[in-house]
């Protein structure tokens, strides 16, 4: 997790970053992974283009955003220098903002309902800019929370395919308060069983736990770039 004293734009960003790094191969090594099989997607909503620079100029390359609209705000100047960007859309996706999201992101991880999935795969075709997307899977079956209850992902992991989504894996928050370990062996589980590659789970507090159960993405942000203003 992120330091006490890791603010906003701290200069220290860098040095973190090469931390987070280093537990994760660390992590992946411990359980007899290839550490290269680990994506490290770098959270970086609510921080700015001067914020996330730094860990570009690092060579971090794979980033997490949640808002559409704070994602077009900064990304598109930044995707001019450094094209070899990948953006992840990470967080809720509503049907006003699809036609944006495909257009400025390269994967999303966010596919939670039959109209979502439904307006994706239109305007993939509309665009011709097929991009791979993730189930997210309500994992804990939590009411309050987005995503597909884990017994109904057969059906709609068929009903994506069938529209033209190039479903490539699951992606998961497990519930606050509990330990994350049975449930991100659950969705290993449902990866393989779906003979899916991709499995998105693990943040900050929880990312070298998620190693151990097969995570190829772990998505970080507070231990990188520090407290998140409101």
């Amino acid at each position: 997790m992120a330091s006490p004293d890791l603010l906003p734009g701290h200069p220290d960003t860098v040095q973190h970053w090469h931390t987070v790094r280093e537990q994760i191969a660390h992590k992946a090594l411990e359980a007899g992974r290839d550490p290269a099989s680990v994506n490290l997607i770098a959270v970086s909503k609510t921080f700015s283009a001067s914020a996330i620079t730094p860990v570009l100029d690092a060579g971090q390359r794979l980033f997490g955003e949640n808002r559409v609209q704070e994602a077009s705000s900064k990304w598109p100047a930044l995707k001019n220098r450094f094209p070899d960007i990948e953006l992840h859309l990470i967080g809720p996706l509503q049907s006003n903002k699809v036609r944006e999201a495909v257009a400025l992101f390269d994967v999303i991880e966010t596919v939670d309902r039959p109209k979502i999935a439904t307006a994706l795969a239109t305007e993939m075709k509309r665009q011709n800019r097929f991009l791979p997307c993730l189930v997210q899977v309500n994992i804990g079956n939590e009411p309050q929370k987005a995503g597909i209850a884990p017994d109904q992902a057969d059906g709609f992991i068929q009903d994506c395919r069938e529209q033209g989504l190039a479903i490539a894996g699951l992606m998961c928050i497990p519930p606050v308060n509990h330990p994350p370990g049975p449930f991100f062996e659950t969705m290993q589980a449902l990866a393989q069983r779906y003979q899916l590659h991709t499995l998105s789970m693990g943040m900050s507090a929880d990312y070298t736990e998620a190693i151990r159960y097969g995570a190829t993405h772990v998505r970080v942000g507070s231990a990188i770039f520090g407290y998140r203003t409101p």
